[in-house]
């Protein structure tokens, strides 16, 4: 009997984490034949969330709660609860319900075509159109400048195998950017059309910093053109500059004194310099806190507790056991004396 993993990201949706439990579970018992069990990971909520989310786990086993030590963010927390789910297909969905549950009946019908990764695809959305067309725009951006060609639109909401989601633990990304890791496998993504609701309780925890934390965690992972933007930038601003220089200095030789220099041609360029300057050092910048990101090698999440997990799915719950002993060196055997060994006192031998 197939089993699924259903994981859902939470922070602060005390007024949604019921009522989505209740829609999950409406939809994954009307499908014959499968079992489930639905994980829940706090991110160290302020609200009572972890109280709805022990309420729930108390009255049903199936319901399985992962509390983090502290709010690790937007992209570790749901990466981490993905890789906890252990049925034979796992499936992301937020918890402010606006990945509609209904969509978990069409990820499991093309899994079970062969799919081996559904992804829910926003077709259109409830939120305002400007913020719309601005992801729009933002996904085509990315689109262009990566190595691989990433999925518009695609939030994580999805079905992933199993099978996908060993070759995810596999992989040592301290700060994963999970979209562009399914485009980065090379699987055959089938895909689910969805209209996004809006979301009607609670409040959003994104901001300005969050989503911009996406979009560059989306250009530095997957794009090296940046970096060579910046180098081409660099020689075609100098030779700009040393052709206007030339033209200048012919002007004022012919027209020397008609032709008056100014200091508009000076402060334009320098403004001009400096700006293209500051981007171009905050792109390297955005380069190498990545690079420290991954050497720093940090866990994705600390656990504080987990509820309703089996013994031999503790997670980083699990003792730590550090590397095994070296074997004790074996004592050489004593020396047998032999009789021809002289005793090197020989008067303590005669008294």
């Amino acid at each position: 009997m197939p089993h699924l993993s259903l994981v859902t990201p939470c922070y602060n949706e005390e007024a949604n984490v019921v009522d989505l439990y209740e829609q999950v579970k409406a939809v994954v018992e009307a499908l014959p034949g499968y079992t489930y069990e639905h994980i829940f990971i706090d991110n160290a909520s302020t609200d009572d969330t972890v109280d709805r989310l022990r309420e729930l786990a108390a009255k049903d086993e199936r319901v399985r709660v992962i509390i983090n030590a502290r709010n690790f963010g937007h992209i570790r927390s749901p990466y981490y609860a993905l890789l906890q789910g252990t049925g034979d297909a796992v499936i992301l969905l937020a918890a402010d319900l606006q990945d509609p549950p209904p969509v978990i009946a069409e990820l499991v019908a093309k899994w079970e075509e062969g799919a081996k990764v559904v992804a829910a695809i926003k077709t259109s959305s409830e939120e305002s159109r400007i913020m719309y067309a601005i992801r729009t725009l933002y996904y085509r951006l990315v689109t262009r400048l990566a190595d691989v060609k990433l999925l518009q639109h695609f939030t994580g909401f999805g079905l992933y195998d199993q099978h996908i989601v060993k070759i995810l633990r596999g992989i040592d990304d301290p700060y994963p950017y999970l979209r562009g890791i399914i485009s980065e496998i090379g699987f055959d993504v089938a895909r689910v059309p969805f209209k996004q609701p809006q979301r009607k309780r609670g409040k959003t925890s994104n901001n300005f910093y969050t989503l911009y934390d996406m979009a560059m965690l989306g250009i530095t992972s997957h794009s090296r053109i940046p970096m060579r933007m910046a180098s081409m930038a660099g020689f075609f601003a100098s030779v700009l500059s040393a052709l206007v220089g030339f033209g200048y200095l012919v002007a004022k030789l012919l027209f020397w004194y008609k032709f008056e220099l100014g200091l508009a041609p000076v402060v334009v360029g320098l403004f001009l310099m400096s700006s293209a300057l500051l981007f171009f050092v905050g792109m390297l910048g955005e380069y190498v806190s990545s690079i420290y990101v991954h050497v720093r090698k940090m866990p994705l999440v600390l656990e504080r507790e987990r509820i309703n997990f089996p013994p031999d799915r503790l997670g980083s719950l699990a003792p730590l056991s550090g590397p095994p002993a070296p074997p004790a060196r074996p004592k050489p055997p004593p020396a047998k004396k032999t009789d021809g060994d002289a005793d090197p006192d020989p008067e303590r031998k005669a008294s």
